[in-house]
């Protein structure tokens, strides 16, 4: 029995080495091919580790890219997208799970039907927009379309339903108004899902591409993956250099997590539970 046991766990864990192991090769090979030259980058049979290793593609890279500026339009967009989720999605949240109000369900349906719905769909009427303002190329053209969000507006108000009822009337019976009951009672119970929300925001902005190439023109208004993007060739690509600007671009995620890292697990453990 316990031999068995023994077995079954070594065969879980030989599994999860395996997965850690596909996950980070991707990686490790990018760090690699970074300290290659162009030439040894396209060898074929592919060399894993560079015979003469050689920073000069992220000396390159820098000379290519403002990294300066696309690190602060990265983190400008990031801040201000979960500074809007988390304002308007809570107040949204809150009226959808505790506020009776004519139309309730039928808008609550609107804000579900646009989850259903790819987002590609909405690029068209959302540059429109924009253009029409004559806000193209523009910090706030970034951040336009995180300005609302449905995920948001649905994961808190289902993180809402989770609050008694009965706390809300004590507070209405204390003599507070309903800001004042969304401020101070239901809104620092639900601060877990509050930080889950954060942290899917931050990295759904983080990866954005599409959105940032086709609002902003301009190299320096421009994000790091869209920044990234221009260093690929129409004919041919310098792996070594687009290499080093993804790792450039990556480091200060990467030093987030390891700051935030119990923060992070904390915050998405919660969406798998009330």
């Amino acid at each position: 029995m316990a031999s068995a046991r023994r077995s079954g766990r070594a065969a879980v864990y030989l599994f999860l080495l395996l997965g850690t192991a596909a996950m980070i090769a991707p990686f490790v090979w990018m760090v690699l091919t970074s300290f290659k030259t162009v030439e040894e980058s396209m060898r074929l049979p592919p060399t894993f580790l560079p015979r003469a290793p050689t920073a000069q593609s992220y000396t390159r890279a820098l000379s290519l890219l403002p990294f300066a500026r696309l690190y602060l339009n990265t983190g400008a967009m990031i801040l201000l997208r979960v500074a809007c989720a988390a304002a308007f999605s809570s107040m949204a949240g809150y009226a959808f799970a505790k506020l009776p109000f004519p139309g309730r369900r039928l808008c609550f349906a609107v804000v579900v039907t646009q989850l259903m719905l790819p987002p590609q769909i909405f690029i068209i009427p959302q540059y429109q927009m924009l253009a029409a303002l004559r806000l193209t190329n523009t910090l706030f053209a970034l951040v336009f379309p995180g300005l609302v969000s449905a995920f948001g507006t649905f994961f808190l108000r289902q993180a809402f339903m989770g609050v008694p009822d009965e706390l809300l009337e004590a507070a209405r019976l204390d003599g507070c108004g309903q800001g004042r009951i969304f401020a101070q009672v239901a809104l620092p119970l639900v601060g877990a899902p509050m930080a889950a929300l954060a942290v899917f925001t931050a990295v759904f902005a983080y990866g954005d591409l599409m959105w940032p190439l086709i609002c902003n023109s301009d190299l320096n208004r421009m994000t790091l993956s869209a920044g990234l993007s221009t260093l690929r060739g129409q004919f041919s690509t310098n792996f070594p250099v687009l290499m080093a600007g993804s790792v450039l671009a990556m480091a200060p995620m990467v030093a987030l997590y390891l700051l935030f890292q119990r923060q992070f697990i904390e915050g998405i453990a919660m969406t798998g539970g009330k």
